[in-house]
């Protein structure tokens, strides 16, 4: 979870409303998935404690956030699912990402169709580790779609590419030859 550009309940595979006791429960379950105890090759071993270090900051994370949740007098109306997609949907076509997001945040049920278009957002935004993990989710939702398959792994990809060295350099650079816009 590198300078929080994990979503930390997608790390944990919980809704973004889930409580403590799903956060803690989900955490436990992903901390055995991916102890480096549990694989014998050393470079399995490195990427379930890298895994484990992404949970442990995710945790932390969600569970400050569940901790933090008042009830507040002015609340964002919820939006039918799909009225929520096509939204996002033609917010990402006018590059309009931040706001596309936020519409998308806005649908209380979501499909597998709503964490594909997340994933996509998230791309856009280049938080490629939240946009891997979005997918993650739709694949598992529907794990015979190929397109959601083609996309995580496309994700995944990006995420272990822009990890290294040169391509951080790269995107710092871009980002001070062009600017992202200031967010309101």
């Amino acid at each position: 979870m590198s300078e929080g550009t994990l979503n930390p309940f997608l790390v944990l595979e919980v809704s973004e409303d889930a409580d403590l006791e799903t956060i803690k429960a989900a955490y436990h379950r992903l901390v055995k998935r991916w102890h480096p105890d549990q694989f014998s090759d050393s470079t399995e071993q490195e990427i379930a404690q890298t895994h484990l270090v992404e949970l442990n900051l995710a945790y932390q994370a969600a569970v400050k956030a569940a901790g933090n949740r008042r009830p507040t007098a002015h609340v964002t109306p919820d939006l039918p699912l799909a009225e929520a997609k096509s939204l996002s949907k033609r917010l990402l076509g006018l590059k309009q990402y931040e706001s596309a997001l936020r519409q998308l945040a806005r649908a209380r049920i979501k499909d597998a169709e709503y964490y594909y278009i997340e994933g996509q957002v998230l791309t856009a935004l280049r938080q490629y580790g939240s946009a891997h993990q979005a997918y993650r989710v739709a694949v598992q939702m529907e794990p015979s779609n190929r397109e959601y398959h083609r996309a995580a792994f496309n994700a995944a990809l990006t995420y272990k590419k822009h990890c290294r060295l040169p391509y951080r350099i790269a995107d710092w650079a871009g980002d001070l030859i062009r600017p992202r816009k200031a967010r309101p």
